[in-house]
Order: structure tokens, then sequence, then C-alpha cells
């Protein structure tokens, strides 16, 4: 395998596919929403593609921007010195071109949708290049990636009904405080560094009282998003919205401060969590 090619996915954390899962799970969200109040299978699917290649592409390109802004910093940090920008082996002149080829393919990919989606994913835009910058400024960057990474349930439901609702706005509030639980779960990683290099968190703000934090946010997430499910339809399929919030307070269970692989390995159960509200709210369709 060439250094380029390593480099590139390296960069783009393709060989770490549970950071585009977690940012197509609420895609699916919103589009198993929307093929509830406008069963047409065939867009479904379709739409179900393109947004699952449009993850792909913001993230890789959204990694490459992090680690070019956070060049410095990952230099320090033990997890993410040998990453291609803070080691060297990849220039940032290359680096900006990766970013802008991937994401000139996404906006191949957002260009299929209705122009009130287009305009809402040119939008998303402010989130997705900001957010690099937010632990600089402010102990809540996990929430602000509650914003962008769950952007595509609102994407998600207009590409199918072209308008707003209230049902896509709540279910987008129940993910930002999933993502905000699971963010802060994996921050722990590198609080140790961070706190010694001055970049903030939800995992050194509330360190000092964390599963209660957490709990809050999971409990929150949970609310909201059974009351999306509630005003749908009861199902036996009910169980996947249980094994839903199964998971994510076996994370608050499983995690330990002391034990980066612990909080590496709570982190990832997201991508069952993930998957579960996709199944709760698509098998109520059928």
């Amino acid at each position: 395998m060439s250094l380029h090619f390593q480099n590139f996915i390296n960069v783009t954390r393709l060989n770490k596919p549970i950071g585009f899962l977690l940012l197509f799970w609420p895609c699916t969200w919103g589009l198993s929403l929307a093929y509830y109040f406008n069963q047409n299978i065939n867009v479904f699917l379709q739409h179900l593609i393109l947004f699952f290649f449009g993850s792909v592409l913001m993230r890789s390109a959204g990694c490459i921007v992090n680690d070019i802004v956070d060049e410095n910093i990952d230099k320090k940090v033990l997890r993410t010195k040998r990453r291609p920008i803070a080691s060297g082996s990849l220039s940032k002149k290359l680096a900006w071109t990766y970013v802008l080829i991937l994401c000139s393919l996404a906006f191949v990919v957002l260009i299929q949708f209705n122009l009130l989606t287009i305009y809402l994913g040119i939008f998303s835009m402010i989130f997705a290049f900001s957010y690099p910058f937010m632990k600089r400024f402010t102990y809540w960057p996990q929430l602000f990636l509650g914003f962008t990474f769950n952007w595509g349930i609102i994407m998600a439901w207009t590409s199918i009904t072209n308008e707003i609702s209230y049902f896509p706005i709540l279910l987008y509030c129940g993910a930002i405080f999933w993502t905000l639980g699971y963010d802060t779960i994996y921050g722990l990683q590198d609080r140790s560094d961070d706190e010694l290099i001055g970049v903030k968190s939800t995992s050194i703000k509330f360190r000092n009282n964390l599963n209660l934090f957490l709990g809050i946010c999971y409990s929150i997430s949970s609310f909201l998003i059974f009351l999306v499910i509630i005003n749908l339809k009861i199902d036996y399929y009910f169980i996947f919205f249980l094994l839903f919030m199964f998971t994510l307070f076996y994370q608050i269970k499983i995690y330990n401060t002391k034990d980066p692989a612990s909080c590496l390995k709570a982190f990832k159960i997201n991508n069952i969590s993930g998957l579960t509200v996709f199944l709760a709210i698509y098998f109520l369709t059928i």
C-alpha cells in the first residue's frame, strides 16, 4: 500500500467507520420518519443511498479540516500525534486538495435533492467548518458537534417532504443530546492531555459529575425520541426504542475514566444505538 493512499485513509478516518455511521444514522432517522408520512419506497431507498455517500464524503472532509486546524494540538496529544498532518507525513496543501475533491463530490450528491434541502446542506457548512475551533473557546464543543452531526435529520426529512415540521425538529433535538452524551465519553480518552494544553470539553467541565451529566443527556434524548415515536404508533417494534435506551445507559456502566480503551468501547456502542432508532421508526411504517 502506497504512503499517499495510507495517508488518505488515515486522514479521512475511512478505516474507522464509526464516525461516518454516526453521521449517517440520524439521516436514516429523518428518512424513515418522512417515509412514515410519504410512503414511496423507491424514493426512500434512493435517498438512503445518497445520504450514505454524502455522510462518508462530508465526514471525511470534516476530519481533514479538523486535522489541519488542530495540527499543533494533535502533536501534543498521545492518541493523535501520529496523524498524517501532525506527524508531517501529509502536507497541508495536499490535504486541502483532498478537502476540495471530497466537498465537490458531496455537492454532486447534494444537488440530487430539492432546492430546500440544497439550501439546508449549504447552510450546514457553517457548522461543519467552524466546529474544529469550538474547543478553543467553549467547554461545549460536544454540543456544537450535536448541532452539526444531526443536521441530516432535517435534510433527510425535507428531501422527501420539501417542508419543515415539528416532528423532525423534535427528533433533531433528541439526537443533539445523544451526541452530547456520546462525544463526552469519547473526549475522556484525551482528557488529561487536553487539560494540560488548555483544550476545553464537557469531559473536563463535568469531570466531578460525569455520570449525572451523561444520565441527564441520555434521559432527555430518550424522552424526546420517545415523544416522536409515541405520536406515530405503538407496535411490538417499540422494543427497538427500549434497546436504544439500554445501549445508552449501558455505556455509563462500562466506561472508566482511567481506562481510555473502555471509553472507546462505550463510544462505539452508539453505532448500535443509532441503528436501533432507525429500526424503531422504519418498522412502524410497515
